[in-house]
């Protein structure tokens, strides 16, 4: 079946035609709050989202809770007295979070390569004598082939980062994995005048290093995700217009 040269074009109007529906949608979302501002979301269940996938890590084999009646221990409690933290799903706990991150890289990268390849053809069983009859005159059995090729590189970049947040916020354990390990997830909204600021953050938590306050520090949080944003009129405004952003994805020069 023979392709038609239109489809190229075809699908660059659908994914056009796609964009500007979505930026409309965007677009109309701006305009309701005009006036108003960005609105604050439900407070939904984190585990009901279309896009939550419960967490799977490497785990070791179940060990067996041994019963012992006649003790006051009980099999993985950590203290012979009430233990406040967070420890079921549902419970909830305080994350500190303490981010003051600086990198500076500086790369440059150079490469000059010269290649010269020659070849002659003096004594190739004989056949040297009937070169006249097969080739040019102007072929010199001495220099038939020469070849050349350079290249030549220089690349050069530099970042300097500076990143620093300082966030204190309530976190809810959604899942407990096998190994006793707690999963939680935390989202908090914040709007001032017209400009709503979310944080989410979610990871895997040892019970172990949960301080006795109920307390856990990010650098104690395996699988950290951090999401910091933000939208509203500020936002807009630092934002280039989409289609800009169309325009800079698509233009190929």
């Amino acid at each position: 079946m023979k392709r038609s040269p239109y489809s190229p074009v075809r699908s660059l109007v659908a994914a056009l035609v796609a964009m500007t529906m979505v930026a409309g949608c965007n677009t109309l979302s701006r305009l309701s709050e005009v006036g108003d501002g960005p609105k604050l979301s439900e407070i939904r269940n984190p585990v009901a989202q279309p896009g939550y996938r419960p967490v799977s890590l490497p785990m070791p084999a179940p060990e067996r809770a041994l019963e012992n009646p006649n003790s006051l221990w009980r099999t993985g409690a950590r203290a012979f007295f009430k233990d406040i933290r967070a420890k079921e799903v549902g419970d909830i706990l305080t994350v500190k979070l303490d981010l003051d991150d600086n990198a500076n890289w500086d790369n440059k990268t150079e490469r000059d390569r010269d290649d010269r390849e020659q070849a002659d053809a003096t004594a190739l069983l004989g056949l040297e004598a009937n070169f006249d009859r097969w080739l040019p005159d102007a072929v010199d059995p001495t220099n038939l082939a020469d070849f050349g090729n350079r290249h030549e590189t220089m690349g050069e970049g530099s970042i300097e980062r500076s990143e620093t947040l300082n966030l204190t916020f309530a976190a809810v354990v959604i899942q407990i994995l096998p190994n006793g390990h707690l999963v939680i997830m935390g989202r908090q909204e914040v709007r001032v005048n017209n400009e709503l600021r979310e944080l989410m953050v979610g990871g895997v938590v040892r019970p172990e290093d949960i301080e006795s306050d109920n307390t856990v520090s990010h650098e104690k949080i395996a699988e950290m995700r951090v999401a910091y944003g933000g939208r509203g009129t500020l936002s807009d405004l630092q934002a280039p217009r989409w289609g800009t952003q169309v325009w800079d994805i698509l233009f190929p020069f």
